[in-house]
């Protein structure tokens, strides 16, 4: 509930998105439980999570691995979820405002990275960030018409299987356009 608006606290433990303001939604618990399984998360694991959004995905993922990397390009909601996160304790998340779509290239190669916003195809600096047997799970397509994809890289190249269809908020670049 510390990660809805106040007003909607009372939403929060319902199996449904809800808004968290800038034309953003927190997905719902049984999607942000399905794609954090979807990575297979080792306690060893550095994960880059794009679209912080509300923070916790990220809160959810920091209690199963080692560091937390996540870009949110609206930089209100980025500075709440890094407020909210710093309250909470998660001293392993680390919250940048950017443009998800470059990732954070300084902290590559990361062993999983997991995407809660959809591009219209998988963004190739992200596929360049990811680690040799590394995980990347995505939602990909139109507004609607979305697959949520599974990218395992082996060998360089990447293996993709969509999962699930899905619907998810597009993933904007600085002038607030989507990919």
């Amino acid at each position: 509930h510390l990660f809805v608006q106040p007003e909607l606290a009372y939403k929060a433990y319902g199996d449904y998105p809800l808004v968290i303001g800038y034309g953003q939604t927190i997905s719902q618990p049984y999607i942000v439980a399905f794609m954090t399984e979807a990575l297979g998360l080792s306690p060893c694991s550095k994960v880059l999570e794009i679209g912080t959004g509300s923070g916790y995905q990220a809160a959810i993922l920091a209690e199963l691995c080692d560091t937390v990397f996540t870009v949110e390009i609206i930089a209100p909601l980025a500075g709440r979820a890094q407020n909210i996160l710093q309250v909470l304790g998660y001293k392993n998340v680390f919250v940048k405002t950017g443009d998800g779509y470059q990732g954070w290239a300084k902290h590559a190669p990361y062993s999983a990275i997991i995407v809660t916003c959809s591009p219209s195809h998988v963004p190739e600096p992200l596929t360049n960030q990811l680690s040799e047997g590394g995980k990347m799970i995505i939602p990909v397509g139109e507004r609607n018409n979305q697959q949520l994809v599974v990218l395992v890289k082996k060998a360089g190249r990447l293996r993709k299987e969509a999962v699930l269809p899905v619907r998810f908020v597009p993933m904007i670049n600085q002038q607030m356009e989507a990919y």
